[in-house]
């Protein structure tokens, strides 16, 4: 059905569905920071019930890139984000168009001819004189006639929306009520000189029609919100519920897409983080949750409360990042990773192995070292003096199963033969079972080899 011109859904009505939705603009690829808001969104839908939907803000055509576009897609669906609806805002622009004419019919919209160096000049004259930089809405006493000895000119105007003066509010999910003095905002330009709109009011018509009930973004946009309300009500629409969450930070900067490193890409590809470790870890930051590794999404859903959100700042250490994949590694079970493993190594895994190694591994691609030291070791040049130690070595052996015990026995009556101890006793034994002057914990490696194995590396 059509309500005010706009396309509702009957179910939607009728059942009060909770709907989210997630806005990228595809003009780079998707980093910590968005991709959070894109979780908190999914978790909210997910744990009511409800719908999640992506929607493409790709009205930039100039910096716009499709390579972009599916790159966020895929990082998406990798962290298990998958959504119940896509669209792009280009597939739109009549709609966008007639809600822009509705609005000048309206007065809402009204033409502005200043240039942007014009309006930098009143800005800073207005600082310079100590007043806020509002815009002064001089277009508005403009006459019919020089409006169009204006565009006579060949100047083509912006549209700025017409704020009424009254007080904006609202109680925001996550901040508590906000209010708004609508004569403290600037009258915000959403259509360009080009003719092209901007983010602002193409956002309120999609979330319009796409019955989105629930919007969470950054802090940033709380002044956006305040701009936006206004626009609901001048469509002849209510309003979703807004929660505003505190900005990640990390090395006093705030994450975005122009500092480096902090791409999903970044952490999936090069950092070799888990996932889950990145939907716990950003699901958990910035609220009196404890951190903790959840396994999947459906536990973290279960878990999910948006009131359990702090408006304090948000902090982002890379460390504490890295020291949760740990944490969630060392409960995974065989099965859970048997699939990862095995392409990372390129080789069946035993149970036995992963139990032995997961307690010491802090990203799953560090199990390449410790497959490699276990079943493809170096062959290394010992001196003389070492090969006697590891004759020595060899003949002192316990006769007995490879165990966890073995390497602490085993190295104390060599210690006592021998009278070598710390880097003379433990290094040629390391270089001779692994081919690596460091490494992994001893222990672990002898439990897993064989005696016979041991004898070998020790002999060859």
């Amino acid at each position: 059905m059509l309500l005010f011109g706009l396309l509702i859904k009957p179910e939607d009505i009728i059942y009060m569905k909770v709907i989210t939705r997630f806005a990228p603009s595809p003009t780079g690829y998707l980093h910590i920071g968005n991709a959070r808001t894109a979780l908190i969104n999914w978790l909210f839908a997910r744990k009511n019930k409800g719908r999640f939907i992506l929607r493409i803000d790709d009205t930039d055509t100039i910096r716009s890139k499709e390579e972009y576009k599916k790159a966020i897609e895929n990082d998406l669906l990798w962290l298990g984000l998958e959504w119940d609806e896509s669209f792009n805002q280009l597939s739109r622009l009549h709609r966008y168009n007639q809600i822009r004419e509705m609005l000048i019919a309206s007065e809402r919209l009204y033409p502005c001819f200043e240039s942007s160096e014009e309006l930098e000049i009143k800005r800073k004259l207005q600082l310079a004189n100590g007043k806020p930089p509002i815009y002064d809405r001089a277009s508005l006493n403009l006459t019919s006639k020089q409006k169009q000895d204006l565009l006579s000119q060949g100047k083509s105007p912006h549209y700025r929306f017409r704020l009424e003066n009254k007080e904006i509010k609202w109680s925001d999910l996550i901040r508590g009520e906000v209010s708004y003095k609508a004569e403290h905002l600037s009258d915000p330009i959403v259509v360009r000189e080009d003719g092209n709109m901007t983010y602002m009011l193409c956002s309120v018509i999609d979330d319009i029609d796409y019955n989105i009930t629930h919007i969470f973004r950054g802090e940033d946009h709380v002044t956006n919100t305040a701009l936006q309300m206004q626009m609901f009500e001048s469509i002849g629409a209510s309003t979703p519920n807004f929660g505003h969450l505190s900005l990640v930070r990390a090395s006093e900067e705030k994450i975005s897409k122009r500092i480096g490193g902090f791409e999903i890409a970044n952490l999936k590809d090069e950092i070799f983080l888990e996932p889950m470790t990145i939907n716990s870890f950003f699901a958990l930051i910035g609220s009196s949750k404890e951190l903790v590794p959840y396994k999947n999404l459906a536990e973290l859903t279960n878990s999910f409360e948006i009131n359990s959100f702090s408006k304090s700042p948000t902090t982002y250490y890379a460390q504490e990042l890295e020291k949760l994949n740990h944490k969630l590694l060392l409960n995974l079970s065989y099965n859970q990773v048997k699939d990862q493993v095995e392409a990372i190594v390129g080789e069946p895994i035993e149970e036995k192995f992963w139990l032995a190694i997961r307690a010491n591994l802090n990203k799953l691609n560090d199990i390449k070292l410790w497959w490699q030291i276990c079943y493809q070791p170096n062959k290394i040049k010992v001196s003389d003096d070492d090969k006697n130690f590891l004759s020595i070595a060899t003949k002192l052996l316990p006769n007995e199963e490879i165990s966890l015990e073995t390497w602490s026995k085993w190295t104390k009556l060599i210690g006592e033969q021998t009278g070598k101890k710390g880097k003379e006793l433990f290094l040629p034994l390391r270089l001779a079972l692994t081919g690596h002057e460091h490494g992994p914990d001893m222990k672990t490696i002898v439990s897993l080899l064989t005696r016979e194995e041991i004898l070998t590396r020790l002999k060859s």
